[in-house]
């Protein structure tokens, strides 16, 4: 819900010249289906603004301040953020697939019902980012860390995980199929909410230390042609 003292600008196409506009005086903008394609607005402030249904394919936001700013059922495939300010931002039923989130400042930044198939998100400077029942397919996600976090209705499909810390984490309704894990820690953590689909005996090494069902531990016996009964 849009603040109160929000004004509200509908159906329009914005230009990096409205919305240096809109910000003068320094109060929050509501904005409905309005569409930012390709503009360049790199580097400006949106700080606590709230954007429902608009359009931000290949939108450039790169080193935008978005501290608080709230996104919902918006669509931007190959949207650039990177070095933006994105802390306590929220996504709602949003699709910014391929969209590039490298090097953006996230702080308590939540993705809720969103798809984010192939995004970048390497070297994120995180202090903390959540995801729930969002589609992170073949996305990019090197080095960050879930520990101890109830991961609930993730996919991370052929996503590259290579060295994220699932330490003590719980898996519900998730998928690693075929997600690079290398160099990933598990300790403690519970995979027997996630399909582990893809898994080969040889890679079961890298969930050491991690709980699998028993359905789970058959499907990689199977790799060796052995029944479980």
């Amino acid at each position: 819900m849009a603040d109160k003292t929000a004004r509200t600008i509908e159906g329009r196409r914005l230009s990096r010249t409205d919305i240096t506009e809109l910000g003068q005086p320094s109060l929050p903008v509501h904005l409905v289906d309005c569409d930012f394609e390709e503009a360049d607005l790199a580097g400006l402030e949106f700080e606590g603004w709230s954007f429902e249904k608009c359009r931000f394919g290949r939108t450039d936001l790169r080193g935008a301040n978005l501290e608080g700013a709230k996104f919902t059922a918006c669509r931007g495939p190959f949207a650039d953020f990177s070095g933006a300010d994105l802390p306590e931002v929220t996504f709602q039923g949003c699709d910014f697939n391929n969209a590039s989130f490298v090097e953006a400042r996230v702080n308590d930044t939540t993705f809720t019902g969103c798809k984010l198939t192939g995004a970048n998100l390497t070297r994120l400077r995180a202090m903390g980012i959540s995801f729930k029942d969002t589609l992170l397919s073949a996305a990019r996600l090197p080095g960050l860390s879930f520990r101890k976090a109830r991961i609930e209705g993730v996919d991370f499909s052929m996503a590259d995980l290579a060295r994220c810390d699932f330490r003590a984490a719980v898996f519900d309704r998730c998928s690693l199929r075929e997600a690079n894990v290398v160099d990933a820690r598990f300790e403690d953590a519970d995979l027997r909410g996630a399909d582990l689909g893809g898994l080969r005996l040889i890679d079961a090494k890298k969930f050491k230390g991690a709980t699998i069902s028993r359905e789970q531990a058959g499907m990689l016996l199977a790799e060796l042609g052995l029944n479980v009964r």
